[in-house]
């Protein structure tokens, strides 16, 4: 379970890097960039709770 955390928090960083450089989408960038860190966070939390 954790490692899909990973693997969604990373496509959702490369998904905003994209946005970010390629579009100049503000809202969905920000959005993309909220979820990668949530995920991240998640992660972190359920791994200390082992």
């Amino acid at each position: 379970m954790r490692s899909i955390l990973y693997i969604i928090a990373v496509i959702l960083v490369i998904g905003w890097l994209i946005g970010a450089f390629a579009y100049s989408a503000t809202g969905i960038i920000h959005v993309l960039l909220v979820l990668a860190i949530v995920s991240f966070l998640v992660g972190f939390i359920r791994r200390g709770k082992v």
